[in-house]
Parts: C-alpha cells; structure tokens; sequence
C-alpha cells in the first residue's frame, strides 16, 4: 500500500481548516442546484474510491430531478410555519428538500436552475410583500428575471379575506411564474385567516404528485440542506404553538386610560409560570378566546334555535360533534363577520340591501368590518338549519398582540397593551371577542391559552450603540416599551427617541409615568408627543415627524433604525408618506429617489413595521 494512501485512512475523517476554506470558497457561489449536485457528487466518489472515474453529467442529472425547493415569504410568521411542515411532510416522504426565506435565496443565480419550487407566500398590509420578500417580488415581476420553462412550482396564498387585496403577493408569484413559461404543479390555493385545513389538503395533494417522481431511492446519500439536519418529521410540533398553546395564568386586566377617555385600553399580565415559553422583543402574543355566552344566546334567540341541535365540525382533523351553543362559544368567529357571510345570508334570506351589498366586493368588505354575525341575521330572516349556519361561519383564529414587555425585566410574564373593541350597532352594545375576552371575562388565576408569534421582521439592532426612532401612537406604544426596558437591561448606549400620539394628554397618555422615568435616567434620549384633541387643530404623530424632519433625517443619517407600529390603513401610510417627503426635501433628493432611500432601509432592516 502507498505510504500517501495509508496515512489518508488513518487521519480524521473531518476537513482541516485549510480544505474547509478552500470548500467554502468553491460552493460559495453555487445554486441551491449546484450544492445538491456537489453533494451527489462528492458522496458518489467517496464511495468508489479516490481512483474511481465519475464523470459529472450523470449525478447531476440525477440530483436535478430529485431537488425540491420550498420557498416562503412571511410577515409574521404564519407562512414560516406552514412552509417548515411542508418541508418536513416532503423530507418523511424521501424528498431532498431545500428550505429558505426568500429573503436568503439568490434569485438571480439560483432560479433559472430550480425544476421544482414551491413557494408559501403570506401577503402584508394593502397587497404587499412581506418584508423578507421585498427584493425576490421586485426580482421577479422585474425585467431580469429569466424564462423558466424547465420550472414546475405551485403557490400557496395566505391572507385575509377582509382586506381587499387578499392573497395578492401569492397571486403576483403565481402569475408571474406563468408568464415566465413555468408549468403549475398543481393551482394556486387562496386561504383565508383560518387557513389550516387548505394548507394541510394542499401539502398532501402536493406531496403525493411529487413522491414517485422526486423520492430519493433507499440506497442514495441524501444531503441534508437547508439546515435541515434537526428538522422535525411530518406531524412534530414545538412544545407551544398555535396548535398547541400554553395554559397559562391570567393575572392583571388593568385600565390605563383616564375615567373620560373615550377609550378603554388595557394593561394586560399573563404568568407563564415555570412553562419555559420564551419570546424575544418585537413578537407576538397569540391569544385564544371564547365568545361571549350572552352574545351567543342572543344569536340562537334570532335565529330560532335552542341551542341544543348537534352539529360536526372538522377540529384538528377530525369531525367531531357539538352542540350548536358549545360550537359558538368554542369554535366559531361571531365578533368578526367575512364578507362571504353576507353573500351566504344574501342568498338565504333574499334581501335586497344585503343582496346590494355582497354585488360589490368594497362594499361587503366595509359592511362587514362594522357588522357582527347577529347585526347582519338581524337585518333579514332566513330559514336555515342549523348545520347550514355553522358552515358559513369561520372558525375562530387567534389575535395576535404585540408583547409589550421584554423577559430580562418581567422574567416569567408576558404583557400586553388592549384596545378594548367597543360600539353601537343599532342601539346595541358590541365588544370585540379577544379584547372583551381579556379585559372583562378572564378573571385573575383563570387560564388562558397562549402562544409566541416569533417576528423577526421587527427587531432590534444587533449593536446596542445603534440609535432608534420609534412612532407608536396608541396601543401602537406596546412594542416600544419592550424595547426600552430591552435596551435599559443590555445597557444599550444608542440613543431613543419616541413618537407617540393620541387623542388627549390627561387621559390617554399610556404609561406616561414610565416614559418620564426613561426621560429623566437619559435611556430614552426625546419624546415627541401629539395629543389630537387637546387643541383647536387635530396634531397627529407624522406632524410632529414634520416639525423635527430635519433632526429625523440625521439620525437616519448617521444610521438610525426607524420602527412603526399601529394601525396601518391611515396612520402608517401617512408616516410613510411623510418620512419621504422629509427625506426628498433635507436628502435634496426626488420623490422617487426618496422612496428608493426608504427601500434600502427597509431591505437593511432599518425600516420596520408592525402594523394592523
């Protein structure tokens, strides 16, 4: 035996620094296509031999016919979730699966080599992108991207049915790749807020046309991508999630507005108690509820049922029966009414105002965003069972709410800032079902069910020296205060400056006390506040960015990471409206070179929004 061969088996079989960079230089540049074909490759000549001859075009013929590659774009992590059981689904099958955030993938090398993608796109705000997806959308719908008629794909759409652009990111994918000459897998599936039951039936649909033709003979070394050494195998779930909350202790529903605000805002507690669950400054809270008993006997009082008539519905998974009081109290969305509940009651009672509404999409969208179930069954009667109704309704989803506290200072618990939803329908008192839920049934040691919506798309910097603007008017302050005692417990040196506004000063200034607190230790450097009612002329928060849009715009200069969270259909658009124009006028530069600027920082994650 050659002395050379000889010592090459008795060495670690692991690369030495030197040959791990020389291997990190040479794949840096690969497609996720390419990597699949190295590691078919390299796998293939350990097995034959150093002196083996393997010639290229083969492995690379057989590894681009058995690479599978999941795509997501995802706001809040809904889509992550989705897209991480889709790969795992594939990966129990004997797929080679490579799973990535759009925001890691390199489209421009990488997509004109796929064969097979699949892409879980979640859609943000008014049809917008995810934030992670901004530059793949732009790459895609622009001139650049390549004809890909070797591209078989299928999208999956996550959205909400009560905005009028639903799905329009999924739609603007799945459209796109069609135009660029790519075959459908399968067709694109649009799912609304309860989305589990068409996400699962298209993953089985889809992993059952995709087995025989992309699962990995038993004899071949598959490469783990993607990360996916530690993925867990189809039907695994974390310890808590959506499907599997946490039990844990309500324990304060404090009110933190003045007795004459024309608002109810709660300061919220929950103990998790020695659970583990643990969540990061700028997550979510997901909260499940149960609907009001009161409202729900009201409802069967209007629609002529006792409550006691058994009917089925699919709970995960499986059809199980209740009865028709038990299933609306559980399981069912009553507080917030889809505009395709209007079109089914249009048609059950053939009422003309309601047959007007459902005709226009805008108009059944406004109308059910201010009615509940029992104000659209009040309008008209109509004779259905009471299997027919259960069926028209959605199930209840969860409400996410920003945490408003960070671990290092509350340890154990969770906090959270709610709106109570309050008004009149027709003389009648309405409450929103979580936020009643939260603020007026849950009494102190009762359990609620809660899960951490992790967002990674609101976070802040990794460098403690980094300064920070943040406009949070309203609950839209929760977020922010996590981040000052996040930065106070780190002894982060950047400077704070917050915007915040509401309706008066004396009675809707939320934790006034603890701002001032920040103010006088100088962890929080300003505070620009704007108190809409308090003077003659309304002054919301994009004012005041007005007043100081010259210092604004320093400290995006000197590197500032700019956050805003609230609600997004006006003050949102009007703060992003306004940070361009401070931009164009002290940056000397276009409206559209300024939108562009915004870009960039949104695409660096110094631009970050959490808004609903």
């Amino acid at each position: 035996m050659p002395q050379e061969q000889q010592n090459s088996n008795t060495v670690s079989s692991s690369l030495d620094a030197n040959q791990l960079v020389l291997l990190q230089q040479a794949t840096s540049g690969y497609s996720s296509l390419q990597l699949a074909w190295a590691s078919g490759y390299l796998a293939a000549k350990s097995e034959q031999g150093a002196n083996a001859q393997i010639s290229p075009v083969a492995p690379l013929a057989a590894v681009a016919a058995k690479t599978l590659t999941i795509l997501y774009a995802s706001q809040t992590g809904n889509a992550k979730g989705v897209a991480s059981k889709l790969a795992a689904s594939a990966k129990a099958a004997g797929i080679s699966v490579v799973l990535k955030n759009t925001a890691d993938y390199k489209a421009k090398s990488s997509l004109k080599n796929e064969t097979h993608l699949l892409i879980v796109a979640s859609t943000n705000g008014e049809g917008e992108a995810p934030d992670d997806a901004i530059e793949f959308h732009e790459f895609l719908l622009g001139k650049k991207a390549p004809k890909l008629p070797n591209l078989s794909y299928s999208v999956l759409a996550l959205g909400d049915s009560s905005y009028e652009f639903f799905c329009q990111t999924g739609k603007d994918f799945d459209e796109r790749l069609q135009a660029l000459g790519a075959k459908q897998l399968a067709p694109r599936v649009d799912c609304d807020v309860d989305y589990d039951s068409d996400c699962e039936a298209w993953t089985s649909s889809i992993i059952e046309s995709l087995k025989d033709e992309l699962t990995q003979p038993a004899t071949t070394t598959t490469a783990s991508l993607g990360g996916f050494d530690n993925l867990p195998t189809a039907g695994a779930a974390s310890q808590y999630s959506k499907q599997n909350p946490l039990a844990a202790e309500f324990s304060l529903s404090q009110k933190i507005t003045g007795r004459d605000s024309a608002k109810d805002v709660r300061h919220i507690e929950i103990d998790l108690g020695e659970s583990g669950l643990t969540y990061q400054v700028g997550d979510a809270l997901g909260v499940w509820f149960e609907n009001d008993e009161a409202l729900v006997d009201n409802l069967l009082s209007e629609l002529s049922f006792s409550g006691d008539e058994k009917v089925s519905l699919k709970v995960s998974g499986e059809v199980q029966e209740f009865t028709l009081k038990n299933v609306l109290i559980s399981q069912l969305e009553i507080t917030q009414t889809a505009p395709a509940f209007i079109e089914f009651w249009a048609l059950q009672s053939k009422d003309a105002k309601l047959t007007e509404v459902a005709s226009d999409k805008n108009s059944a969208r406004e109308f059910a965003g201010e009615h509940q179930i029992i104000d659209v069954v009040k309008i008209a009667k109509a004779d259905v069972d009471a299997q027919t109704f259960v069926d028209a309704l959605r199930k209840i989803t969860p409400r996410l709410y920003s945490i408003a506290s960070a671990q290092a200072e509350v340890e154990a618990e969770v906090h959270l800032t709610v709106g109570v939803v309050n008004f009149d329908a027709n003389g009648e008192s309405r409450t929103g079902g979580a936020s009643g839920f939260l603020a007026n049934r849950l009494e102190e040691g009762q359990k609620v069910r809660v899960f951490v919506e992790h967002n990674d798309n609101f976070r802040l910097p990794e460098s403690d020296d980094t300064p920070v603007i943040m406009i949070g008017p309203g609950t839209g302050v929760a977020p922010f205060r996590a981040f000052m005692q996040a930065r106070e417990a780190r002894d982060a040196t950047g400077d704070n400056w917050m915007f915040f506004g509401d309706q008066t000063f004396t009675q809707d200034f939320l934790y006034q006390v603890e701002w001032q607190n920040y103010l006088k230790s100088g962890l929080l450097t300003r505070m620009d506040v704007a108190f809409s009612r308090d003077q003659a002329e309304k002054i919301y928060v994009q004012d005041r960015l007005k007043e100081q849009a010259s210092d604004v715009f320093a400290w995006l200069e000197r590197g500032a990471h700019l956050y805003i969270c609230g609600d997004a259909n006006r003050m949102a658009k009007d703060v992003h409206q306004t940070l361009i124009e401070i931009i164009a006028e002290h940056g000397k530069l276009s409206t559209e070179q300024a939108e562009d600027y915004l870009k960039s920082l949104r695409s660096n994650k110094r631009y970050q929004k959490d808004v609903y």
